[in-house]
């Protein structure tokens, strides 16, 4: 995540509030994060799903920590301390949420060693299936939601009508990178999820845009767009396994656990949907730049 708007509320509020509560408590393995970031609630899903002890440390947007920063120069969240010595007093950072979700991932699994002696129990199995080759299609579809329906995100909500391109070709841009993505879920009847029974970092990598979709119908004439039930025409059975998928991850008690007040996303998307943002997310999607 890039420079915020220095007018963010500088806290969690709802049900984020009270997980960020239960995991106030000194602990050497650190998730400095800001609530209204979506790349960190990528890392907290993980962190939620996985059941792993931390301490999460709400970043002020006007006043960064000098120990933060001395872990990350940029000042970019997430950030993650993990300790490399066992009395936790050494630590290293990991940043970028992907890196971040992979390294919990693999780290925290119950079938192998503890690491660095934070490991506890009960975190059960890989966010990834276990062989290479559905690992790596997994990856291939994290990298399309990354590099093309993330992005297309952006556009949509940052689109005002002095652009050069109209809201309803933002919107069928939009509909374009999500319909591949639909098409390589498993079959609905089978479970929700991208690999239909198994959850999976497919989809907690998603995640916080789905919930984040609501900001584009309050924004933006015609909102998201998506059809409803019937009216999807040839593309009628795509829509319908999206909605499946739609519903079943913003009702995930982890992606409700790591969120803020509707309000308070309202409030802080404003200036995206204005296109007058300061992020560098949103600098570079006013340039027509690769994400940072």
């Amino acid at each position: 995540m890039a420079s915020v708007d220095t007018s963010l509320h500088a806290k969690t509020t709802g049900a984020a509030a009270a997980f960020a509560a239960d995991h106030a408590s000194e602990h050497p393995l650190k998730l400095y994060g800001g609530w209204f970031c979506p790349f960190v609630q990528r890392a907290w899903i993980v962190m939620h799903e996985k059941n792993i002890s931390h301490q999460y440390i709400e970043i002020n947007p006007y006043k960064k920590a000098p120990e933060f920063l001395a872990l990350n120069p940029r000042g970019l969240v997430p950030t993650l301390a993990v300790p490399v010595a066992e009395n936790g007093r050494v630590q290293k950072p990991l940043y970028e949420s992907l890196v971040i979700c992979e390294f919990l991932d693999e780290a925290f699994r119950d079938d192998v060693a503890a690491v660095d002696g934070v490991q506890g129990e009960n975190h059960g199995k890989s966010l990834l299936p276990e062989g290479p080759y559905e690992r790596a299609r997994c990856r291939l579809w994290i990298d399309h939601i990354s590099n093309k329906i993330i992005p297309a995100f952006y556009k949509f909500i940052q689109h005002t009508p002095d652009k050069d391109y109209s809201i309803e070709d933002v919107r069928s841009s939009f509909h374009a990178q999500i319909r591949p993505f639909v098409k390589e879920m498993g079959p609905a009847n089978e479970g929700p999820w991208f690999l239909g029974q198994r959850f999976s970092l497919v989809d907690v990598m998603l995640a916080p845009w789905a919930k984040r979709l609501f900001l584009i119908d309050y924004y933006k004439p015609g909102g998201v767009g998506i059809p409803s039930s019937g009216q999807g025409g040839e593309d009628e059975e795509i829509w319908k396994r999206w909605r499946v998928w739609f519903k079943a991850i913003t009702d995930r008690q982890s992606v409700k656990d790591t969120w803020s007040d509707d309000d308070m996303y309202i409030a802080a998307y404003k200036r995206y949907a204005e296109d007058t943002t300061q992020s560098e997310v949103g600098q570079a999607t006013r340039r027509g730049e690769k994400l940072p």
